[in-house]
């Protein structure tokens, strides 16, 4: 029964060039309409067949609906690979859907170009207040360098990107990964990423919206979990860290990046720090009633404020509390 449903599915020439459409990347239901010039309406309604199939998945951020070619299921990376071989194959053959496709792969570049822009306007507008948080602690070069070094050279497995801001660690570490997973509560934000990240395989890298106090995610689901710059936003921190520990994997790792603790209380004002930095004993009995094995952090001092990097396992078989 599932094999005559995919087959129903794509026996439509405008759900094939969906498909083709999302084997390059993750798109809005109405951004495909754009592409397809045809009605969001009319649009939609083959993107619930596509779904219904299992060939295709929708997620909402805000008023818009994100669409992806499947990406749960053992059988998963299978159809997403013979399918586009196929469909590869297909527009050799079939001279109209080649050129269709063509024109597809046209207006998606606009797409493209339009996240670019958008994202670069964002950035022009809010570059003040970045800098000026920057100029207070080591470069973003130092930085990365440090927590690169302190990740290692081994797979990062399955990687979720909590608070991802502008997608930046999660690009820096795309090779690293087998799998990354870009999650952020804000919409905005979440529009920064998507443009930064758009040239990786579509296959490989998910953009969600979620809060790092509730997760959306099975327990186990990944192999590491990094907070870059995000804990200090925080109300909970042990929550947030115990969440983080129920969606990884027993010996899997956590990654966090933070200031230690300091004064500067105009943070909390003009850059909704919930926390002014943490100390190592605090953040030590964080890990470790959330369930990791703390170690000690590696410290950049050469700003105002100085950063932390404190990378860690989880143990297995540990039970984790709110602290």
């Amino acid at each position: 029964m599932r094999t005559e449903v995919i087959f129903r599915a794509l026996a439509d020439p405008t759900r094939l060039r969906i498909m083709r459409l999302l084997g390059s990347m993750e798109l809005a239901v109405g951004e495909i309409a754009q592409v397809l010039g045809q009605s969001q309406p009319r649009v939609s309604r083959h993107v619930g067949i596509l779904c219904d199939a299992g060939l295709a998945e929708r997620r909402r951020e805000g008023s818009w609906i994100f669409l992806r070619a499947r990406g749960d299921g053992e059988d998963a990376p299978a159809i997403r690979s013979d399918l586009g071989q196929f469909l590869a194959r297909f527009e050799t053959f079939d001279t109209a859907f080649g050129e269709q496709c063509e024109g597809d792969r046209r207006r998606l570049s606009e797409i493209r170009a339009s996240r670019e822009a958008q994202a670069q306007e964002y950035f022009a507008d809010h570059a003040h207040d970045w800098d000026e948080l920057r100029r207070l602690h080591s470069s973003d070069e130092l930085v990365e360098e440090a927590l690169a070094k302190a990740l290692g050279e081994t797979t990062l497995g399955r990687l979720l990107d909590i608070g991802t801001g502008t997608g930046r660690m999660a690009e820096l570490f795309a090779e690293k990964a087998d799998h990354i997973v870009a999650l952020d509560k804000s919409l905005a934000m979440l529009r920064l990423a998507r443009a930064k990240l758009q040239h990786l395989p579509a296959a490989r890298v998910e953009v969600i919206q979620g809060d790092f106090a509730s997760l959306p995610f099975a327990p186990d689901s990944f192999d590491t979990v990094l907070f870059h710059q995000v804990l200090h936003f925080a109300t909970s921190p042990a929550a947030a860290l115990c969440e983080a520990a129920r969606v990884t994997r027993a010996g899997g790792r956590i990654a966090i990046v933070d200031f230690a603790a300091h004064q500067r209380e105009e943070l909390r004002e003009k850059h909704a720090h919930a926390r002014l930095g943490f100390a190592d004993g605090h953040m030590h009995e964080l890990l470790d009633d959330a369930g990791f094995d703390p170690r000690e952090p590696i410290s950049l001092d050469d700003g105002e404020i100085g950063v932390k990097i404190w990378v860690c396992n989880r143990r297995r078989g540990s039970e984790r509390t709110v602290g």
